[in-house]
């Protein structure tokens, strides 16, 4: 592994703004750390991409992030974590974790009667990534999943928590009326916006596994088994995000997702972007 020391920052990506989600749990757990976001806006969605592709954005972006000098990747993405997270961590000298493996340990951890669901977008079900980390930590655990493709565009545009986002969750969850899992996977970074909403559908009883608090866990547990954790206590983080595109909205949106402003917010152009190899 490479010369790497505590002061550097930790690089997160994601295909757009859900990775937003990923960087809040990492600062409300670790404050001290920097971090510097990529957010691939002018090439979202990934979920409509050839898996070469994918892989491809990603090489490029964690190439990127490395020339900050990062000292660790979080790949905030549930697709490109589904198809490249391999590729990253053969090809690349520094620690590299994804949103899927630290959600799927944390639901079978919490499971009592070994059923658990997964909501995520059309893709991520699609890949049965989390059916397959699931069931490489234990097979007889029953796996229902579920697409919900409206969830992030009520998300992004703000949709009040009221009657309308209410009825489209009732009716995703339908399909757990039957047999009602006792862990739900949220299995896109934009959902735990609509953490308390999900909750009130699925009832109390459901643990709900946040997958971005989950990772932020599994970065504090890598950096600090490699003694890589900022020791500058009380030094609160200094945070960089960059975007491929810079859409009207993002600042805005990513600013809310946050809950504080966004400062330090750069435009890559993506002939810089290709430009890596």
């Amino acid at each position: 592994m490479s010369e790497l020391n505590s002061g550097q920052a930790i690089g997160v990506f994601d295909s757009g703004l859900g990775g937003i989600s990923v960087v809040r749990a990492l600062i409300e757990l670790l404050p001290n750390e920097h971090l510097i976001y990529f957010g691939d806006t002018a090439r979202v969605p990934y979920g409509s991409k050839s898996k070469d592709t994918v892989i491809r954005f990603a090489h490029q972006i964690s190439s990127f992030l490395l020339e900050k000098q990062v000292k660790m990747i979080v790949v905030a993405c549930n697709t490109a974590s589904a198809v490249a997270l391999e590729h990253l961590q053969q090809n690349f000298d520094i620690p590299i974790v994804g949103v899927i493996d630290p959600g799927s340990q944390a639901a079978v951890k919490a499971t009592r009667n070994k059923h658990i669901g997964v909501i995520g977008t059309a893709s991520t079900i699609r890949s049965g990534a989390y059916l397959s980390a699931i069931h490489a930590l234990d097979p007889e655990t029953r796996v229902t999943n579920q697409p919900c493709p409206l969830l992030v565009p009520l998300v992004e545009e703000d949709w009040p928590h009221d009657g309308v986002v209410t009825q489209v969750l009732q009716s995703y969850m339908k399909i757990f009326d039957l047999e009602k899992p006792d862990a739900l996977i949220l299995g896109c970074t934009h959902y735990p916006y609509l953490k308390s909403v999900i909750q009130e559908v699925m009832g109390e009883a459901v643990r709900l596994v946040d997958s971005g608090e989950e990772t932020a866990t599994e970065v504090q547990k890598v950096l600090s088994g490699l003694n890589l954790l900022n020791a500058e206590v009380g030094d609160p983080g200094k945070h960089k995000f960059y975007v491929s595109d810079y859409p009207q909205k993002f600042e805005e949106t990513a600013t809310r997702f946050l809950g504080r402003p966004l400062e330090n917010l750069f435009k890559v152009e993506l002939e810089v972007l290709e430009s890596y190899k």
